[in-house]
């Protein structure tokens, strides 16, 4: 089926190296294929890109690959034309992020289907607004992996990289995907300044990527807009998790959205302003 932007035609799910709008894989692309290659594979990435292209051909958690390929295949109704990604979501963003936002896992017929993180869904919807009223990406919406949105301040990553069903991953596959985060995050540790921690599960896989530079005493505990200085002198900064339900309850808010991202956007020393739609 054809792409909804370029209309080049693709199979569902898109084989690595087939032309894909920003697939970082090829052909060749080494697969990790159990828990071990994750290991190595992560451990050996000699570049951002290398491991972006390892992680989107990942096949080391079966009931996973058989969830997102099976979505890609069945599709909701409203994309029924078109063709989904289908296969694990690499971190989007700069190579050199100021800020790096740390999410959950992707949607099965948002990032699953475009194949950019938080791209396609309504959470994203609400996420890239935000980032670009703080002034940290080129637009407001998120919409397909060949629209031209960029940054020159923001990485964007989860800790698990397959869309799961009914929304959570197990704990066997949480540790499997582990490897690829702590793995990305080595690489762009130099240059972030803040991590936002999009909910309590976020919350807690970031404590751990900075537990090295958190000062003696108990451990930080998540909130909206809770902040952590660490030793690095970078911060630590949550965030309700902009999902339908939150918005949609009033949990959080355009407004307070913006009060995080602004926020973190001083911090890293963005001091652009905010920007309205």
């Amino acid at each position: 089926m054809p792409h909804p932007r370029t209309g080049q035609p693709f199979c569902s799910p898109v084989p690595p190296g087939s032309g894909w709008p920003g697939d970082p894989a090829k052909r060749t692309t080494p697969v990790a294929r159990a828990a071990a290659d994750v290991e190595v594979l992560a451990a050996g990435a000699r570049s951002l890109p290398v491991l972006d292209a390892e992680v989107s051909v990942c096949r080391a958690c079966p009931r996973l690959v058989t969830w997102r390929e099976d979505v890609a295949v069945q599709k909701r109704r409203a994309f029924a034309d078109q063709p989904y990604w289908g296969r694990p979501i690499p971190g989007w963003g700069t190579r050199r992020p100021r800020v790096l936002i740390v999410g959950l896992a992707p949607a099965a017929h948002g990032a699953n289907r475009t194949g950019r993180v938080f791209t396609g869904d309504r959470s994203g919807d609400q996420l890239f607004a935000a980032l670009f009223r703080a002034g940290l990406v080129s637009a407001g919406v998120s919409v397909d992996a060949a629209d031209g949105l960029s940054t020159e301040a923001v990485r964007i990553v989860a800790p698990v990289r397959c869309a799961p069903p009914a929304n959570k991953p197990t704990p066997e596959e949480r540790t499997t995907c582990a490897p690829w985060l702590t793995a990305e995050w080595q690489r762009v540790r130099p240059s972030v300044r803040v991590v936002v921690a999009l909910g309590g599960f976020a919350w807690q896989v970031a404590a751990g990527l900075v537990a090295d530079e958190l000062a003696a005493g108990p451990k930080p505990v998540f909130g909206h807009g809770a902040q952590v200085r660490l030793t690095s002198g970078a911060v630590l900064l949550g965030c309700y998790h902009p999902s339908q339900q939150n918005m949609f309850t009033g949990r959080l808010t355009p407004a307070m959205l913006d009060d995080v991202f602004t926020t973190a956007a001083r911090i890293a020393g963005k001091e652009t302003g905010p920007r309205r739609r």
